[in-house]
């Protein structure tokens, strides 16, 4: 069994008792909705708002199954289904495959910029554009959707924006913490499949995290049977957080409970 560092120790205790604070003082979830990932199901949130947070608490929420969304912290609580699964990269671990070095390759012809998050009508149109290709529907694009969405944030928050040219062409919020990043979401010019900017956004930010030195890269919750998930689970090697709050890795001969 691998000694944790004291930084290590030191974010163990944290989420260890901010896990008892949380079974103590939250109430139960919410009311039923449609799931978002599986056909035919209903989901459940319990949800957290905190104006404010110490650096590496929202970490540890992270490894307690925890998402942000603006100022809200939500975690899945469905009944009889434990599917949803935070999933993360260990940054120094990771090598990428032919096919996502094919991808930086073709995108070499970008700009990038890091910055604070600034919500802008070119922004929020790529944004509209993005959605009526790629989502499900559940998300109507409007401009109060699209700012308490991703330029709505509690804890520290940057902007990722790709152009080719002039031309906007993504952009990705993320959230930082001492020791990881989180990608929030990623959107882009959805009439630009061959540049698999998806792809290249969360190579970006790994190249980003290992400038920073932040071991890990949080890219949201993994639902095995979501395929539009399945994208995740290939950058490799990958950690999932199992239900009993342990991180494995896919084909390890620990499992995931069934979903």
């Amino acid at each position: 069994m691998a000694i944790m560092s004291p930084t290590e120790q030191a974010h163990a205790r944290r989420t260890l008792l901010l896990a008892q604070a949380i079974e103590r003082a939250v109430p139960a979830p919410g009311e039923p909705f449609p799931c978002p990932y599986l056909s035919g199901r209903t989901a459940r949130n319990t949800t957290l708002l905190v104006s404010s947070y110490l650096p590496g608490v929202y970490h540890s929420l992270m490894d307690l199954n925890f998402r942000r969304l603006g100022h809200l912290f939500y975690r899945p609580r469905c009944d009889g289904c434990d599917a949803c699964r935070m999933i993360r990269v260990p940054v120094e671990e990771f090598r990428p495959s032919r096919a996502q070095r094919r991808c930086w390759t073709r995108n070499r012809d970008l700009s990038v910029e890091l910055g604070q998050p600034v919500l802008t009508d070119e922004k929020h149109e790529l944004y509209g554009r993005y959605l009526s290709l790629r989502h499900d529907g559940t998300m109507d694009g409007s401009l109060q959707e699209f700012q308490r969405f991703l330029y709505t944030s509690s804890v520290e928050t940057v902007e990722v924006v790709c152009r080719a040219g002039e031309k906007l062409v993504a952009v990705s919020v993320a959230d930082l913490e001492p020791l990881a990043m989180s990608a929030v979401y990623c959107y882009f010019e959805p009439y630009l499949p061959s540049r698999s900017l998806g792809t290249f956004n969360i190579l970006w930010m790994i190249e980003e995290c290992r400038r920073r030195r932040l071991p890990y890269l949080y890219l949201g919750f993994f639902v095995r049977d979501c395929h539009q998930m399945r994208y995740k689970s290939n950058f490799l090697p990958c950690e999932i957080l199992t239900p009993e709050g342990r991180w494995i890795r896919p084909g390890s001969s620990d499992t995931l409970s069934a979903s």
